[in-house]
This record gives structure tokens, sequence and C-alpha cells, in this order.
């Protein structure tokens, strides 16, 4: 690991992903949280990370050749890059020597929407930075991908712009999604959509699409979005997807019914199995159907990556 470059030929069609690698500790619990004392749960270490799952998603197709490039620490880099590897994913780590790896502790209420509460320690991913990029990083790419985690660090919002320009010297289309509501919040909207300019596809969820809009209605905010990126997929979990260009909305996808167990990274699933089937040639609606399919899948069962082969 370290630095990474690309030393090998990769095939052309790769998709890369940019973000963050995680490790989740995720803790389902069936009575309330009872502050002062303790609170029965099952508790479990998982890898995770919105840009590492979308790459495990992603790379769930066949076919499909996903590389990733993220910011670990040295106490978890070595279970990291065979955990990514495991899913069919090219782990392209840099290992911090000062940071420890990024930590989420995922808690999970086994009510009926399985709703989920975060405490984030983004710990090394949030250190990714230009020095990290390579241009030959995107050798044989035709998509990227950034995780909106990046836009919340000023190291991050450099290496976004340095591989945004990137791309557009190779006409390769970039997607990003925004990630976080709470960090939208503080990061501030015109900011945001300032950062994202000559992004190809916003991929929001349904909080995210109004947070960014300041619009009660999520059609509105994707169609207010669709004016400053060519191609809005609103994620809205039960709701389906909806598609948006230029001001438009012109696609609603339902979604795949489901049992939701763990809500977590579904939004990752939908984002991933999309990219991967625009790769394999589907267009925008095909794609998103392919996400919202991904996304029921991911609710029901443990964790942010895809499930196991049976």
């Amino acid at each position: 690991m370290g630095r990474p470059g690309v030393t090998d030929a990769v095939r052309g069609g790769a998709l890369l992903v940019a973000g963050d690698v995680i490790t989740d500790v995720v803790a389902r619990h069936r009575e309330p949280l009872a502050p002062g004392t303790d609170t029965a749960a099952a508790i479990r270490t998982l890898p995770g990370g919105a840009g590492a799952n979308v790459a495990c998603w992603a790379a769930r197709r066949d076919g499909t050749e996903v590389r990733l490039l993220g910011r670990v620490g040295e106490d978890a880099a070595a279970w990291h890059e065979r955990e990514l590897t495991a899913c069919g994913v090219r782990p392209l780590l840099v290992v911090d020597g000062q940071a420890p790896t990024g930590t989420v502790i995922c808690l999970i209420d086994e009510g009926a929407a399985a709703e989920r509460t975060f405490l984030t320690d983004s710990g090394a991913s949030l250190r990714l930075e230009p020095g990290d990029w390579s241009d030959a990083l995107l050798d044989g790419v035709a998509r990227l991908h950034l995780s909106g985690y990046l836009l919340f660090t000023e190291p991050g919002r450099a290496l976004v712009a340095v591989a945004l320009e990137a791309a557009r010297a190779r006409g390769v289309p970039v997607s990003l999604d925004p990630a976080s509501a709470g960090f939208l919040v503080r990061l501030g909207a015109d900011r945001f959509l300032s950062l994202v300019k000559g992004v190809d596809v916003l991929l929001p969820s349904r909080d995210e699409a109004c947070l960014l809009t300041g619009a009660s209605d999520v059609a509105d905010a994707a169609a207010r979005l669709s004016r400053h990126v060519p191609l809005v997929v609103a994620k809205q979990g039960a709701g389906g997807a909806l598609l948006a260009r230029s001001g438009e909305v012109y696609a609603r996808v339902p979604a795949v019914p489901a049992v939701p167990r763990d809500t977590t990274g579904a939004g990752d699933a939908f984002t991933g199995a999309f990219l991967a089937a625009l790769l394999a040639g589907a267009g925008p609606e095909k794609a998103a159907e392919e996400g919202c399919r991904a996304g029921a899948q991911a609710v029901e069962h443990i964790g942010g990556r895809p499930p196991a082969p049976a």
C-alpha cells in the first residue's frame, strides 16, 4: 500500500471511486437507549464507509471493474484491503501514519423502520488530499465517482477539484453523492453547489435534495438541482427514485418491497448498482431500477456492504 499509483494496465470501462473507508461498529437494540446504564444490543464490527460501500455494490455486477482510492490508518489497513478485495474491488489505499482509520458507531433501533443513528469519527478517511491523486488513476476509467464526504474538509475539497479537472480533461463523466444532510448544513447549500460544478450526475437522498434547495417537496427539489447538474437522481428509500434533467422530473422509479433490518448503506447500494448499470450500457431509468433492487437487498441484511454469496 502507501501512495497509490497505476503500475499495471487496467482494462477499459472501469469505475474509479474516491472516498471514505470506515470501520463500522453496528449496535442493534430493541429497547430504547437507557442513559446512565446498560441497554442490551447485538454488536458487530464490519467494514464500511460510503465510498467503499458504493465500490463494493458496483463490483457485485459481473464484469464490472472497480477501483477505490481511500485513506486508512495503520491500525486496520490490511483488514480493509482484504475486505475490499473479497468484494471484487481493487483497493488503492493510502496508509496514514498519523491518524487512525475512521470509525462510525451505528445505533440501529430494531423497530419497524430499522432507523439508524451515526456517531462518526472520520479519522484518516477525510485526510485524503491532492497529494494522494495521480492522473494515471484515470487510465482505462469510464466513470469517476466521488463521495460527498470529501467536501467536508479542506484537503478533501482540494482533491475533488483536482480530480474533477483531470476527469474533464479526459472526458470522463463524474458522479457525486452528497453523503450527509448533517454535514451539508454546516457546509451550506450555495458552497456545495459551487464545489460540484462540473459533476455530471448528482445522487442525493430526499433530505439532502430538499436541504440543498430549500424545497419541501422532493420532486421540486430534484427539478431545481437539475438546473445545476445535468442529471439528478433523488433517492427516496421506500419511495423509490426520481430522475430530473433541465429543471424537470422526467421519470419516477418505484422501490422494490423489502422488510428492513438495517438501513445502513441502502443509498450506497443504490448508487453502486446504478453506476455499474450505466457502465454496462443501461440508460439512467433502467439503471435506477437496478439501484432500487440493490437498495432493497441492502436493507434486508446487516451492514453497508453486499451480502456474501450463499
